[in-house]
């Protein structure tokens, strides 16, 4: 395998980190704390500040926008709204471009590249039908609307995705749609028009066979946004995680996606580039809080030395910088397997990334942490944001646990081959 980047993939990171660096960086904790005065002084947060809309255009007319578009995929929706080029990447290839956008947290966002946009675009790329794509995918790529998923529900464990009991029931040239779902990640956007919903369709059907996804209006009649959740006490305007209600909602049976029963088949091609973007995000996030732990250890001293060669500090930075590379080359091969052979060759390689990279993210920021004192735990920096969201992560597409208990059982798998032959 060769992790060496094309030469456009090469060109256009280097033009990211360049933008990320002249233009979102300078301007983001202004921009954060610009948000959180609103917040105390009574205005409205989830309202964008237009600075993010001026970072939009100048993103798109540089031609950084919609990177993640794949090449299986992208056909001439790559020309019409995205990178220079007119082509899609590969995983491998937009693998590093990731990684840069994860050093910010308005990046993601700049460059149209934000989740769960992203994974949504794609369900229609792979899955939609040319209505479908007309009426949303056209509109999320050029970045007009935005969009949200709902799959998580409160009154099952949804760790088993089998479980979710929110019906999605077929009515003549209708559907008809019941439940609650919530960490519905983008609703509180004021420009989120629609949610892709997962509903029980076929409950005596074989388990993985039962569920369909539905493309559902944000104003359609019966949707309610009962409320935005913060996620450790941290709301993430402007998009948000929200509990939405579906009382009766009615929508054309052409919102269906792919078919009906077919919602599992949709989200095994939808999650395998998504775990590969989380985790490279957060190996820039990562290296950012590294990068922090660094500056200040050489910064400050305490006891007549500088705070990184106290307390076995350097050691703990060679391990942090271990860590980092390693799961580094962990999510590049998994990406070269999602490229080579596809999501199903993948399997193992996916989880194995989602399991350990979240993980080592928040090791690193938390010794980051550490090392600032008193104000890693505030929002003078963005280390305690930046733990929070590799937290979060190791939940959000499947917590550790189950991702770790596939690759066991794949693992396991090979040996029970091998013993019967």
């Amino acid at each position: 395998m060769d992790f060496t980047p094309s030469a456009r993939a090469a060109d256009l990171s280097e033009r990211v980190g360049r933008f990320i660096d002249e233009r979102i960086l300078p301007i983001e904790a202004q921009y954060h704390r610009d948000v959180a005065a609103l917040r105390e002084s009574g205005g409205d947060p989830w309202v964008p500040l237009p600075l993010l809309a001026e970072l939009r255009a100048e993103a798109r007319k540089a031609g950084l926008w919609n990177l993640f578009l794949p090449a299986a995929h992208a056909g001439d929706y790559a020309a019409r709204f995205g990178t220079d080029g007119g082509t899609g990447l590969t995983n491998t290839d937009y693998a590093p471009i990731a990684e840069l956008t994860g050093r910010s947290f308005l990046a993601p966002h700049v460059f149209n590249c934000n989740a769960p946009d992203t994974g949504n675009m794609e369900v229609l790329l792979q899955y939609g039908d040319q209505a479908q794509r007309d009426r949303w995918l056209d509109p999320l790529l050029d970045g007009s609307i935005r969009s949200a998923f709902g799959m998580t529900e409160p009154e099952v464990a949804s760790s088993d995705a089998t479980n979710m009991a929110a019906t999605a029931v077929l009515d003549g040239d209708e559907v008809v749609l019941n439940g609650r779902k919530w960490w519905t990640t983008g609703i509180g956007h004021p420009d989120c028009a629609v949610i892709l919903f997962m509903g029980l369709t076929f409950p005596d059907a074989d388990k993985h066979r039962r569920h369909t996804t539905v493309l559902v209006p944000v104003d359609a009649p019966g949707v309610t946004v009962e409320r935005l959740l913060p996620a450790m006490g941290r709301y993430d305007e402007p998009f948000g995680h929200g509990e939405v209600s579906f009382t009766d909602v009615r929508v054309p049976a052409t919102s269906i996606v792919l078919g009906p029963g077919r919602a599992f088949e949709i989200a095994q091609g939808r999650l395998g580039p998504g775990r590969v973007h989380h985790c490279m995000r957060l190996i820039g996030l990562a290296e950012t809080a590294l990068e922090a732990a660094c500056r200040r250890g050489l910064e400050r001293t305490a006891f007549g030395r500088p705070i990184a060669r106290l307390g076995g500090n350097r050691e703990r930075i060679a391990k942090a910088r271990i860590a980092i590379d390693a799961a580094r080359l962990l999510v590049l091969n998994a990406a070269w397997k999602l490229d080579t052979v596809g999501a199903l060759g993948a399997l193992s390689e996916i989880s194995q990334i989602k399991a350990h990279v979240p993980a080592m993210a928040q090791e690193v920021i938390d010794f980051a942490m550490q090392i600032h004192g008193g104000a890693g735990l505030s929002d003078d920096l963005p280390l305690s944001a930046a733990w929070s969201t590799a937290r979060a992560i190791r939940l959000a597409d499947g917590p550790d646990e189950v991702h770790l208990d596939l690759v066991g059982r794949l693992e396991l798998a090979k040996h029970a081959q091998q013993a019967a032959r």
